[in-house]
């Protein structure tokens, strides 16, 4: 049986923090699974840790819909939340609510997450009053990269900071089950977390969320070159591929793969007949 929203929320009132992670796959969605991980989020991070993008911009409803089908696949015991990308929640109502549904209905996720505060209230309303769980976020918004004028930490100053605090308050007021805490100070994030009764996901939050969520990519090493400042690497994953790639390649050239033990066989009898066949004529 899968984890449900219900059970994330329990877990605030019960006082267990826990972690949720990202996937795109099936394979790291059987991992993440088997591990114990309540909450995989096929994120719209999918365009620059498995797309190549440099944002999460380009990211279309069908990319959210391919990877969250596989991860559905790989996984049975995790709550699967699926990102909804860019500009497929913002024009109308009715827009939100089919592509929500999409993500549900093709998608095979429990729920959808939507980037946006106050301004997202009645969207978020919406879609919960018509059976679609949603998960907030707030603070550090990727999709709203170019306004923010990057990737930049939010609520630094009182203004700001009160402008999360009302984001929060919204977003529980509209019904979501949780909320996404990205990037702001971790005292900001601790006042929210004591006032709200819905659990807080925190990414570069601080320790004082209700949970944690991080990009898989960054906690497997495989991206090497750029380390973002709120995670922390618990494996080097691009390094031992590469030493890995390196050394077939090295067996290949010096013919000691594939060796008897990574062939097939033939019966004797057949090879004997099948050389006689093709044994040039004289």
């Amino acid at each position: 049986m899968r984890v449900t929203t219900s059970d994330i929320r329990k877990m605030k009132t019960e006082g267990k923090r826990f972690a949720a992670l990202t996937a795109y796959d099936a394979v790291t969605a059987r991992i993440l699974d088997e591990v114990g991980v309540p909450l995989l989020l096929v994120g719209d991070s999918l365009g620059m840790v498995v797309l190549g993008y440099e944002n999460t911009i380009p990211v279309t409803l069908a990319d959210i819909l391919y990877h969250t089908r596989a991860v559905v696949r790989g996984s049975r015991r995790a709550l699967i939340v699926a990102d909804m990308p860019f500009m497929t929640y913002h024009r109308s109502m009715d827009q939100a609510l089919e592509n929500a549904g999409r993500c549900i209905q093709e998608g095979g996720a429990q729920a959808v997450k939507l980037e946006g505060g106050r301004v997202m209230g009645e969207t978020i309303e919406r879609l919960v009053a018509v059976g679609i769980p949603v998960l907030g976020h707030i603070g550090l918004t990727p999709q709203s990269v170019h306004q923010l004028g990057g990737f930049k930490v939010q609520g630094k100053t009182l203004d700001a900071a009160r402008r999360l605090v009302d984001d929060a308050h919204a977003v529980e007021s509209a019904g979501a089950f949780a909320v996404v805490l990205e990037c702001i100070p971790a005292e900001v994030a601790r006042l929210i977390a004591e006032r709200l009764s819905i659990p807080t996901i925190g990414i570069g939050a601080g320790p004082f969320c209700d949970a944690e969520i991080q990009v898989s990519s960054d906690i497997l090493g495989w991206l090497p070159d750029f380390t973002p400042k709120h995670t922390r690497p618990y494996a080097q994953l691009a390094h031992e591929a590469a030493a890995a790639f390196r050394s077939f390649q090295e067996d290949v050239a010096a013919r000691s793969f594939p060796t008897a033990k990574e062939s097939f066989s033939v019966p004797d009898d057949v090879l004997v007949q099948l050389r006689k066949e093709l044994s040039p004529t004289r």
